[in-house]
């Protein structure tokens, strides 16, 4: 049964405990098969399947009191006739996962479209629509989608003001002796204080049921629901301080003897200092998805479309594939194509992280986002919208970020219960204080149990994991490293031994043939040239490498018929009616042709780090190709630095023993296993981990695809197939193995960050919630006033932000620069 993976944006949480009871709303759906909701991004992923559908799950957080965000378009459509026409327009647009409303006007020609936010790209909607048979575009600037994070800012912000205007006045009545001997009796003496407290009644009453609104219309419900939340502490917290003033206020003797006292203060101050705290955060959250806002930032809103000989400036969502553009000097490239003449330098840093501009001449691919230098070309366009390669790598750096680590289960299970907790231990400090408290116990009891509810923080919590993850995996992305799949994140710093290919890993991928050696009496114009007809039909670089040979030294390469490749052997095919083999001597051994008479050369070919191909013809060896593919400038430095990070290199590769012993001796691997096919490489793989180790590999080719799924971790060489690319867990953008550091670096920092984070929110409650409670005063220490409980409470989780904000800066471990310049400065000495 097919299933279907849903990410959208929800609202009203505040708390890890909301994100453990969003999820367990999603996950009691019938047929939904995973979920992970992301406190920091405030978005859902669900994988579903039948009899699951996206409005039951739309209902099911509504339910639970987390609805999902809904966002609407306006479409200019084209082509409707009839009322037959509306039903296929909304029939299209309703089969999309994400929508949940369809509103098609004919006599206006538009539609209305109501969709799941962060679901689906608005243009994505048009497309819809389009392939249905009725062209349709975005409405203009007047149907701008709505910065909601920024206007939720701006609302916090505006809150934050109203309730700080209004509190100052309150605390400075009640508090205000505390810094400035005499005010306290001032007040009595100038309008006394019942009058005083009617004051405090009126303001904070106005800052509860103005600011302070939104924790009462959402905490109530949730906590008459049984499912209480950060939101319903307070409120249950702030409505006791403001209940038990208001009774002193206006009906003291209702109250016991001595008790009767006001904290209109503390329930203001509470307020405030919570919205601060909030405000903080939801400025530190926007700093967050700063790399998402970045690459998103990269592509150009225009482009110049060659039209008639003529360059025209259109926007850029009337680029189609087959398009022709023109890029001047300066220019971003706005998206993926084919380059069709002219020459350049084109900057790939924002992509790739390798700081080199990349030349560029005809035939070349150039990749949206990217800047190009001083010359001018035009390419035509061969992928457009979500197609092309930075679209691609927004959407991996989403999902990445979007990732629930296996660590996070563990905190979702805690902070489902956690509020409960909280309440029922506030509960039983009220209890136990009128129980075994000195006089007056009620006010005592008023106070630690106000300050138990406030103190906690179970938002600390559920951002500890989140906003680390997003920081961690956007900074990787910056360094040219993308996390496929989010727990790749976790899996990466408990790996032990890290496993290489050589060809286009550890090596160039551009290898060169060095040495020819054919039989006595045999034409080497007439064999190479047969030799490299078959290997034309091959993609492999080492086919590449003898074709290249055979068109510089003027060989005739024919046509092949009935052309076979097989990974780790080699090739065969029909060329003049002659059946040529070329490839590894277990291709060899297994036609059983002997190579015995090409040992020697076998050998010294092999002990020179270079790799020995066999040729065959109609059954009889023929010679012997010897292939050169140098090391990458970077590989030496890479594997020392993965090494001194205490793990254990092995290479595994399909190439002779020989050569794969002389590559590792030159690179201080001590770990060889040679001459393996591609299911030899998993085999490999569980040898190693045998004794429980978790590995890594690193590969770039369709034969390292298997090897790259049976890994802890998967790591590919962006260079390499999309195969290869498909079947890893993290993506290198660029053939730079010291991305292979950088991800293990931002691995174990981010885990660190994450550490730090649960542990602080962790260690926080355990220590605060026994003070808040009393602890201190039985042993003659001060109680905790409700108002601190409230400070330490907010920034509690801006600690946890701003520590997450710290992976921002995390440097290259490794990065390209320092190998280029060491390369130029080596070969300037030599």
């Amino acid at each position: 049964m097919t299933q279907t993976s849903l990410t959208f944006q929800i609202t009203k949480l505040s708390c890890g405990s909301c994100v453990a009871r969003a999820e367990k709303a999603l996950q009691s759906v019938d047929g939904v098969a995973d979920v992970a909701v992301n406190l920091a991004s405030e978005t859902a992923t669900v994988v579903y399947e039948n009899p699951a559908a996206p409005a039951q799950i739309v209902d099911a957080l509504s339910v639970a009191g987390y609805p999902a965000a809904i966002d609407q378009i306006m479409l200019d459509i084209e082509g409707m006739n009839c009322g037959s026409c509306v039903g296929r327009v909304e029939k299209a647009l309703r089969a999309v996962p994400s929508v949940t409303d369809v509103s098609v006007n004919l006599a206006a020609e538009t539609v209305l479209v109501k969709y799941l936010a962060g679901a689906i790209p608005p243009q994505r909607l048009a497309t819809v629509a389009t392939e249905a048979g009725y062209p349709a575009h975005l409405r203009g600037t007047s149907e701008a989608k709505v910065d909601t994070k920024g206007a939720h800012l701006s609302a916090l912000r505006r809150q934050l003001t109203i309730a700080a205007v209004l509190t100052v006045p309150v605390f400075v009545v009640e508090m205000g002796s505390h810094f400035v001997p005499g005010v306290h009796d001032w007040v009595h003496q100038t309008i006394g204080m019942q009058n005083s407290w009617v004051f405090q009644f009126i303001v904070v009453t106005l800052v509860l049921a103005w600011p302070g609104r939104f924790f009462f219309t959402q905490g109530l419900p949730a906590l008459f629901k049984g499912a209480p939340d950060m939101n319903a502490l307070v409120a249950v917290g702030t409505g006791a301080a403001w209940g038990f003033s208001t009774i002193a206020t206006f009906l003291p003797a209702v109250l016991p003897s001595g008790t009767r006292a006001v904290y209109f203060e503390a329930a203001a101050v509470i307020v405030t200092l919570i919205l601060l705290g909030r405000f903080l955060e939801a400025r530190a959250k926007g700093k967050t998805g700063e790399a998402i806002r970045r690459l998103v930032g990269l592509q150009p809103q225009t482009a110049s479309l060659m039209r008639d000989g003529q360059a025209i400036e259109v926007p850029i969502a009337e680029i189609v594939v087959e398009d022709v553009l023109r890029v001047r000097p300066g220019e971003k490239i706005a998206v993926d194509g084919v380059l069709l003449d002219g020459t350049s330098y084109v900057d790939e840093s924002m992509i790739t992280g390798e700081p080199l501009p990349v030349e560029k001449s005809v035939g070349d691919l150039v990749t949206g986002g990217t800047v190009n230098g001083t010359g001018s070309f035009t390419f035509r366009v061969t992928q457009v919208g979500a197609d092309t390669m930075l679209a691609q790598i927004i959407r991996m750096v989403e999902e990445a970020q979007g990732a629930k680590l296996p660590i996070q289960d563990l905190v979702n299970k805690i902070t489902l219960w956690f509020v409960p907790a909280v309440l029922l231990l506030a509960v039983l400090t009220i209890v136990a204080w009128l129980a075994f408290g000195p006089d007056p116990a009620l006010s005592f009891a008023l106070v630690a149990g106000v300050s138990v509810l406030i103190v906690a923080c179970p938002c600390a919590m559920g951002l500890a994991t989140p906003t680390s993850i997003m920081v961690g995996t956007g900074r990787a992305a910056d360094l040219g490293v993308l996390f496929r799949k989010g727990d790749a994140l976790q899996a990466l710093q408990s790996v032990q031994i890290v496993a290489f290919d050589k060809t286009g890993t550890l090596t160039e991928g551009r290898p060169e043939v060095t040495a020819v050696s054919l039989a006595p009496g045999l034409d080497e114009a007439q064999i190479f040239g047969l030799v490299a007809s078959v290997e034309a039909l091959s993609e492999h670089p080492i086919a590449a490498a003898i074709v290249r040979k055979a068109q510089s030294d003027g060989y005739a390469v024919q046509v092949a018929d009935d052309f076979r490749a097989e990974a780790g052997f080699g090739v065969s095919g029909l060329v003049s009616g002659r059946r040529v083999l070329v490839g590894a001597d277990r291709l060899m051994r297994r036609e059983g042709i002997s190579i015995e008479a090409f040992a020697t050369k076998a050998s010294q070919i092999a002990a020179a780090g270079q790799t020995p191909f066999y040729a065959a013809i109609d059954g009889e060896l023929v010679g012997l190709i010897g292939i050169s593919d140098p090391l990458k400038t970077q590989t030496p430095g890479a594997i020392k630095a993965l090494q001194d990070m205490g793990l254990r290199i092995a290479l595994i590769t399909g190439d002779n023993e020989k050569t794969a012993q002389a590559i590792a001796a030159e690179l201080g691997i001590d770990t060889v296993i040679a001459e393996v096919l591609p299911d030899g490489k998993v085999a490999a793989l569980q040898d190693l981990s045998k004794a429980g180790a978790k590995t890594a590999f690193v590969g770039d080719g369709i034969n390292d695809a298997p090897a790259l799924a049976a890994a802890d971790v998967g790591i590919a060489i962006g260079t390499g197939t999309d195969v290869a690319i498909e079947s890893a867990d993290v993506v290198l953008m660029s053939g730079d193995i010291n991305g292979v550091c950088n991800a293990f670096d931002v691995s174990q920092r981010t885990m660190r960050n994450i550490k730090q984070n649960l542990f602080w929110a962790f260690a926080y409650n355990t220590a605060l919630i026994p003070v808040a409670a009393g602890a201190l005063y039985l042993f003659g220490g001060p109680l905790l006033s409700p108002m601190l409980a409230a400070g330490a409470m907010a920034l509690s989780s801006v600690f946890v932000l701003t520590n997450a904000l710290r992976l921002r800066w995390v440097a290259p471990k490794r990065d390209a620069a320092h190998d280029n310049n060491k390369a130029v400065y080596q070969e300037a000495t030599v």
